[in-house]
């Protein structure tokens, strides 16, 4: 069966746009050790509405909190604007859509706040909320990982299973869904961008002169 990866709604829409190459995880309370493991390195990008909340993605992308309902079907209608601005969480879909998968190009683990705030342009998400995600668990490192996204022919909905619900990274999809798709960005936009996040990094981790 297909593997994929969650991420919030607004989050999946942003990286079959190309408007974000990264996601950041340090692992949910429903994963063994409860730690992220990287264990796999193709996987189609999964749209869940957990935690996902308006005052978490920066201004200028919150427009796309609406948008991205899209990403589900509720028997009794999508959750009105109302309840997406006041409600930290919004009830489950029964069904999601799979319109992309992603590739990882390059893996990394990050410890400092600073390069989390550097590589901002990358991610749609506060500045705020990337370093929560680095905070929780202090002790562990955070995942970076850049991912190489590919929109599918046509979206394929897909039965929210119990087991897909919950704090987890990974989730099993009950159908087959064949790797074949188009690539958000051309090879040399992701390159580039691919090699200033790669540069970020690098100098983060080069030790200080004194």
């Amino acid at each position: 069966m297909p593997i994929a990866l969650k991420e919030w709604a607004v989050t999946v829409r942003a990286l079959a746009e190309g408007e974000q190459l990264i996601t950041l995880r340090k692992g949910g309370v429903r994963e063994p050790e409860k730690r992220f493991r990287l264990e796999h390195n193709r996987f189609f990008l999964y749209p869940t509405f957990d935690h996902q909340s308006y005052h978490l993605v920066r201004e200028s992308h919150q427009p796309e909190i609406k948008r991205a309902l899209e990403e589900g079907v509720w028997p009794e209608g999508e959750p009105s604007l109302r309840e997406l601005t006041l409600a930290a969480e919004v009830p489950q879909p029964d069904r999601v859509r799979i319109r992309a998968f992603a590739e990882v190009a390059a893996h990394f683990t990050i410890t400092d706040r600073r390069t989390v705030e550097a590589l901002s342009p990358f991610y749609v998400w506060t500045s705020d909320y990337a370093e929560k995600r680095l905070e929780w668990k202090r002790r562990h490192p955070l995942h970076v990982l850049l991912l190489r996204a590919y929109r599918i022919p046509r979206p394929v909905t897909v039965r929210v299973r119990d087991e897909h619900l919950g704090c987890r990274s990974w989730c099993e999809i009950q159908r087959d869904l064949p790797f074949e798709g188009t690539p958000v960005l051309s090879e040399g936009e992701f390159e580039r961008a691919s090699e200033e996040i790669e540069s970020i990094i690098r100098e983060a981790a080069a030790p200080a002169l004194v």
